[in-house]
């Protein structure tokens, strides 16, 4: 089964890659549109700004190639910006996004003064009873790295959440796409737990 790794100089494709491969799962890097909208599962990762993050997959032609595969009904695991892009607006640089998922991205303002931003590091995830992708994992904290979070809107499964300053969306559903706010690549046992849900889903 053909996986791949989304390449737009998102600079964590290779921490996935090693990741998927300590699990005896074969994935590789692309920004070939055709072999994104061919692949039988794609991990859309993510480090970086929304602005300059979308400049890229556009000028490769990878978000039309993402389009393709998720109409087709291949599983999708997006990661940090890669959950981020896919709503319709983010406030980084005010970006218009890829629009697959109604809902904006908005900068943290805590109330609380003490709450650092960016949240950078281990946080309990709280999952949806049922959610496949917390198979084994339910209550474990994860690795965070970001300014900005997801607000979705209508229609949008929010399967997991976590708390810096108040709650906020972790991990979100839509019939064969999936995606994380944290980063599973750099989670431990429990983030590897979870790449292994995504492949055996």
């Amino acid at each position: 089964m053909a996986t791949v790794i989304l390449d737009y100089d998102a600079g964590n494709q290779t921490s996935v890659l090693r990741a998927l491969a300590h699990l005896g799962h074969a994935a590789a890097i692309t920004a070939d549109p055709a072999a994104v909208a061919a692949a039988d599962r794609v991990v859309f990762p993510g480090v970086g700004a929304a602005g300059s993050c979308m400049a890229r997959l556009r000028e490769r032609g990878v978000d039309g190639a993402l389009r393709a595969a998720l109409a087709r009904g291949v599983p999708v695991l997006c990661v940090c910006v890669g959950l981020q892009l896919l709503f319709e607006h983010s406030e980084e640089d005010d970006t218009p996004c890829l629009g697959l998922l109604p809902g904006r991205v908005v900068r943290f303002r805590p109330a609380d003064p003490a709450i650092k931003v960016p949240h950078m590091g281990w946080n309990p995830v709280t999952w949806t009873p049922g959610e496949p992708l917390a198979a084994g994992i339910d209550g474990a904290s994860m690795y965070f790295v970001h300014s900005f979070h997801a607000v979705p809107g209508p229609g949008v499964r929010v399967v997991a959440e976590s708390d810096h300053g108040g709650r906020f969306c972790a991990a979100v559903r839509r019939d064969n796409l999936v995606a994380a706010q944290f980063h599973p690549e750099k989670s431990g046992p429990a983030g590897l737990r979870l790449l292994a849900n995504f492949l055996a889903g």
